[in-house]
């Protein structure tokens, strides 16, 4: 689990030793779900109805009783595969997310891509997504997606140049609309980038891969910009979970082997990704496949205690907990950015606004 450690644990000790130490006092907890209903390309379209259909009564049965310090449920994000459209599945998600359970966004799986290829893949998909109420619009009416990258392989970064194709990808996903980057981290694959538990700006070098390999951290008021937004998860050493003597890779990721327990929450918050000058304000973005069938009984009968957990920490710890989606993380960053200090439930739909399918819960 420590393999290619030469990547990402500079970045992550001098994270852990260099920041500001500030004590949290609120937590913004997003959800993100590489969610696949197809697991084999053959997957009828009636099995995938059925597992989504399943998630959702788990998901929504888990979340019965459950609010953050401004009454809402945990709230999902479904990065939603391009090339899996159906849409049937995306009308169960589009009616689940109109009871105030979330919201959709996009996720593709590409290998040896173009350009215009890629161009033309995320313009159909961006605009079906729109016609069932979903995706957000910013303050000129623009249409606007959140994004990860199937196979972590963002910007052409897998060493065997495998599973993307892109040099430009971050130019493309700029072009095309995406406000935020949320695949990191991806350790202990190669695709990992030196910059580990930070919320940045990278941009774009189209003749080269992983341009986001650095960037440049959002600083609170300091108006920066970038090609690209990328709002990484917690990455981490657990010490208390060992391979041997040496202490197992926390990376965020929610399966059936690893459910949100106390003792991972902790080192979540510790991680400490913040935008600077604002440390009291912590970002959690943590990742599941929901619908991986050998995961999905583990990680749904898990989902209702996991949730507790974040709660009960956060309520051992004095933090006011906020359940978030994706956009509405953004949207804090992007305010963040702009040095608004307002609550930051006042500032959820800042730039970026909600889904048609918001306001049919």
């Amino acid at each position: 689990m420590l393999r290619d450690a030469h990547i990402w644990l500079p970045g992550l000790l001098g994270r852990r030793f260099l920041r500001r130490r500030t004590p949290p006092r609120r937590l913004l907890f997003a959800f993100a779900d590489h969610f696949e209903p197809a697991q084999r390309p053959d997957d009828p379209a009636s099995l995938q109805f059925d597992r989504v259909r399943a998630w959702i009564g788990a998901y929504e049965e888990a979340c019965r009783g459950r609010r953050d310090a401004g009454g809402r449920p945990p709230r999902h994000t479904y990065f939603f595969p391009e090339e899996q459209y159906l849409a049937g599945t995306i009308e169960l998600l589009a009616a689940h997310c109109g009871r105030g359970f979330g919201e959709v966004e996009v996720h593709i799986h590409h290998d040896r891509d173009t350009g215009p290829a890629f161009v033309g893949k995320i313009g159909r998909f961006t605009r079906r997504l729109e016609d069932h109420g979903l995706l957000c619009r910013d303050l000129d009416g623009t249409l606007r997606y959140g994004f990860v990258h199937g196979n972590w392989a963002l910007d052409n970064s897998r060493r065997d140049g495998r599973w993307c194709g892109l040099n430009d990808e971050i130019t493309l996903l700029r072009e095309t609309g995406c406000y935020a980057d949320f695949t990191m981290p991806s350790a202990p694959a190669d695709c990992q980038t030196r910059t580990v538990n930070a919320i940045y700006f990278a941009d774009d070098d189209p003749a080269r891969p992983k341009s986001h390999d650095r960037g440049r951290e959002v600083v609170f008021g300091n108006r920066g910009a970038g090609d690209l937004l990328l709002v990484q998860g917690p990455l981490a050493l657990n010490w208390r979970r060992r391979r041997g003597i040496l202490p197992r890779l926390e990376n965020g990721d929610v399966n059936g082997r690893n459910p949100i327990r106390r003792d991972r929450v902790r080192l979540w918050i510790d991680a400490g990704v913040s935008v600077r000058g604002r440390e009291e304000t912590v970002f959690v973005k943590i990742h599941t496949h929901g619908v991986k069938p050998r995961d999905f009984a583990a990680v749904t009968g898990e989902l209702a205690a996991g949730f507790q957990a974040v709660e009960e920490e956060c309520a051992a710890r004095g933090i006011d907990l906020h359940y978030v989606t994706a956009r509405e993380m953004a949207n804090v960053v992007y305010a963040f950015n702009d040095g608004r200090d307002e609550p930051v439930e006042e500032l959820f739909d800042y730039l970026l606004r909600p889904p048609a399918i918001a306001g049919c819960g």
